[in-house]
């Protein structure tokens, strides 16, 4: 039999080899010049699947885009296929991908939030008024939520967050080259310290605190996950340490419900009472490895959290669990657990399907404990003071003190930190200084995004678990949007409808289409009832995890309660 020979293969190609009609190698080729900028990116970092991301991030920042060649270079140096590195990157909104060989974009990018309080405070006007204030030095993309609605409208520049964003100040920042974060005043660790900070993980370190005790007292305290699900902590902590060993921990500080920005305000500002929450968390259910997940968005608190967390192993105080501070990249879907749990993997953010629950089998496959920020900011006062101070704190029938996101036509919008159970009319006489000047309060989303929308006269069910269920409702992670008579309610629900469309992470049928035909029906100029119905029934019942399921919500409480405001 004659010796085949085949070609040469070109560096780092898998799979190489004839192309049909011609000797040469199928596919991308990868370019030399390429795998030597992403070696030198890179550098000693070990090649893992679950730093891809991460990876994307490092030739992002440096190129400003992420094109072909780096892609595949990219692939090879990680012995990972093509597609697998293009679908992760072309996955979340952050990364921009090369897709059809054009120019590098323009630098730097600006981005606009077009969220719902945004656009009621007039970020469409800026989308409409930058570009032809900046020329073609730079481009301009709207963007989906950026956690800053008590400043609203804002912007980012490059990295710069652009509070109360006018044309005229984001045009300055982009003409002065100023696109690095500012990072504001917080507490650092010294501070921190020298207020009594650690002395409480200090002891639990030292046994004079035991495991069982402190997860009891997490539990008699009702202490629930704050994040939007309300699951109660304490039962959580002794679920996962029901599983056999080696656990691990994740917080999510993804936080992308528009409306929401709570756990911003908590991280930028008294970071460590939260690292000492996550610090003593994996401790009590004996977590070897803690995963941080923050959104792309807060590039501050990224910063705050690189420096504070450097001091902490420093300091020693976090000798007994790895610390990882993982960025995420624009993908609101991440705020599901399971679906960040695939982030961090290096993967693209699709919810699993459960059980199993994340509890059994969640990061790489272990038992794993997720929380998010805010719960974890109480811990040290719950253990410090006793879970009896905590559910003395409440309201009609709460217990505990939440964090509320207030932002819409309040005079002082911002995070209040108010009784679990306090009514939407107390949060805004009490906490907020009444509507602001000019607005009669007419109606208000209990949570963000996906929690309803209901009317003034229902202003005064205590903001809690459970009151709103029969309202079609929920109090969520607490994003109270308050509206007024000068907001249009079809505008609003469409805005949040489009929401949904854009972060739908297009895994199952009933959301990915449920969502793009109903904002098709949102833009006739009459809407129809019965098929928008039909369309929530089967996202609400059909679709395999929160976004979906939720989506319709403030569609159907605007026919339930705002029916003469619709087309």
């Amino acid at each position: 039999m004659a010796e085949t020979h085949e070609p040469p293969r070109r560096r780092g190609h898998p799979g190489a080899g004839r192309g049909r009609g011609r000797n040469r190698p199928r596919g991308r080729q990868v370019d030399l010049e390429a795998l030597e900028q992403v070696r030198a990116l890179l550098g000693d970092r070990p090649r893992r699947r679950d730093l891809l991301i991460e990876f994307l991030h490092a030739i992002q920042d440096r190129y400003h885009f992420l094109s072909g060649a780096h892609l595949a270079a990219l692939a090879e140096e990680m012995r990972l296929a093509l597609a697998e590195v293009y679908e992760v990157a072309t996955f979340y909104a952050h990364f921009d991908v090369d897709r059809d060989g054009s120019a590098r974009p323009a630098d730097p990018t600006v981005r606009v939030c077009d969220g719902v309080v945004c656009e009621m405070m007039g970020s469409q006007g800026l989308l409409a008024d930058l570009p032809q204030a900046l020329g073609d030095g730079a481009r301009v993309l709207p963007a989906p939520c950026m956690g800053g609605c008590d400043r609203a409208p804002v912007a980012r520049v490059g990295q710069r967050y652009v509070e109360s964003a006018t044309v005229d100040s984001v045009t300055a920042l982009v003409r002065g080259g100023e696109t690095e974060p500012a990072i504001p005043a917080y507490k650092a660790c010294d501070a921190y310290v020298a207020e009594g900070g650690y002395t409480l993980l200090k002891e639990c370190l030292d046994g004079t605190r035991s495991r069982g005790d402190v997860v009891e007292q997490v539990t008699a305290s009702g202490l629930q996950g704050l994040g939007g699900a309300g699951f109660p902590t304490g039962r959580k902590w002794q679920i996962v340490r029901g599983y056999p060993g080696p656990r691990l921990m994740t917080v999510n500080a993804d936080e992308g419900e528009p409306g929401t920005f709570k756990d911003r305000y908590f991280m930028e500002s008294d970071p460590h009472r939260f690292l000492e929450g996550v610090l003593i968390a994996v401790w009590a259910v004996e977590a070897e490895t803690a995963y941080i997940y923050l959104r792309d968005e807060y590039a501050e608190v990224r910063e705050i959290l690189s420096r504070e967390l450097f001091r902490l192993r420093e300091a020693g105080m976090a000798a007994h669990v790895e610390l990882v501070l993982r960025r995420g990249a624009g993908a609101y879907i991440c705020g599901e657990e399971s679906a960040m749990i695939e982030s961090i993997e290096g993967k693209r953010g699709l919810p699993r399907h459960r059980p199993p629950y994340v509890a059994e089998t969640g990061l790489f496959g272990r038992p794993t404990l997720v929380q998010n920020v805010e719960t974890l900011y109480w811990i040290r006062d719950i253990l410090e003071k006793g879970p009896e101070w905590y559910t003395a704190q409440g309201r009609n029938g709460g217990a505990g003190l939440h964090a509320y996101s207030v932002s819409g036509r309040v005079a002082q919008p911002g995070v209040k930190i108010a009784p679990a159970g306090i009514t939407a009319r107390e949060l805004i006489d009490e906490h907020c200084g009444g509507m602001a000047p000019g607005h009669r309060f007419k109606g208000y989303l209990p949570g963000g995004a996906s929690g309803g929308l209901l009317p003034a006269s229902m202003a005064d069910i205590p903001l809690k678990f459970g009151p709103l269920d029969d309202q079609g409702c929920f109090v969520g992670s607490h994003g109270v949007v308050v509206l007024s008579d000068q907001d249009d309610v079809k505008a609003v629900v469409r805005n949040l409808m489009r929401f949904f469309k854009h972060e739908s992470c297009g895994q199952c049928t009933p959301c990915r289409v449920g969502t793009e035909k109903a904002v098709a029906l949102m833009e006739r100029p009459s809407w129809d009832e019965p098929l928008l119905e039909a369309l929530g029934a089967a996202m609400a019942d059909a679709s395999i995890c929160g976004l979906g399921q939720a989506a319709p919500n403030s569609v159907r409480c605007a026919y339930r309660y705002f029916r003469e405001d619709l087309p």
